[in-house]
């Protein structure tokens, strides 16, 4: 699972590790590419972690990296269905709480990333 999470700070790794068995399919595809910054189009069944996918790696960079000398958006997500955007942002606070509560655990300062 290491090499799947590669990009992820140590925070991260471990929330995941502990809130999942092993990433899937389209996780274990995705996260290099989209981490390295290259155009990715993940297409997998529902249900498969596509919306972790997409996210974890912006979400880990929001929580860890130092922010840019600009203040602004730093990630922009559209969808074509209101309804789609309501699942996506109710998917992700899980992972936004519980990374955030495994950094403060592991004594690892960690910034509040903000949906909306």
């Amino acid at each position: 699972m290491t090499s799947a999470l590669a990009f992820a700070h140590r925070a991260t790794r471990t929330w995941f590790e502990a809130s999942f068995e092993a990433p899937t399919v389209a996780q274990a595809k995705g996260w290099p590419a989209i981490a390295s910054g290259a155009s990715t189009l993940l297409l997998a069944p529902t249900g498969s972690g596509k919306t972790l996918s997409a996210f974890l790696v912006a979400i880990d960079r929001l929580s860890f990296r130092p922010p840019p000398a600009r203040r602004g958006v730093r990630v922009l997500y559209v969808t074509p269905l209101k309804a789609l955007g309501v699942d996506v942002e109710r998917n992700l606070r899980a992972p936004l709480a519980g990374i955030r509560a495994t950094a403060t655990r592991l004594g690892i300062a960690c910034r509040d990333v903000s949906l909306g």
